[in-house]
């Protein structure tokens, strides 16, 4: 059988990437999970929207333990309450198939990716401790 061509395009990207460049594909994996799931929930299809949401809940919870404390002392500390804050939201969400507390975290996912990239281009940026605190290759 051959491969599909995307799926090989996706493996390449996911394993040429740097730390900073694996950050902004987690955003935009649990963002477009989320965006499944509120489409989902919206047309009360319970099973997808559960799926969905807990795709986009295993992401932020990959975001949260990528997080290193020691070095990246307060920011990091501050991500990790935020990834849980998204976490409890989408527990919400699941519960109660709830739609905002999806437009909720995907608010807070989105700015986050869009800091994330300026940080990316901001050379001086990156020998900022918070980078270093976040595992982030330089």
């Amino acid at each position: 059988m051959k491969p599909n061509p995307y799926q090989a395009y996706r493996q390449t990207q996911i394993t040429t990437a740097s730390g900073l460049e694996l950050i902004i594909l987690l955003y935009n994996g649990a963002i477009t999970f989320l965006k499944q799931a509120r489409v989902a929930l919206e047309e009360k299809q319970v099973e997808p929207a559960h799926r969905a949401l807990i795709k986009a809940q295993d992401i932020i919870t990959e975001l949260s333990l990528s997080l290193n404390r020691e070095a990246g002392g307060e920011i990091a500390d501050s991500l990790g309450q935020l990834y849980d804050y998204m976490d409890q939201r989408l527990v919400q969400a699941n519960i109660q198939k709830e739609v905002e507390p999806v437009d909720e975290v995907i608010g807070m996912l989105e700015e986050l990716r869009d800091t994330w990239e300026a940080l990316g281009k901001d050379p001086q940026s990156r020998t900022a401790p918070a980078i270093e605190g976040l595992n982030i290759a330089k």
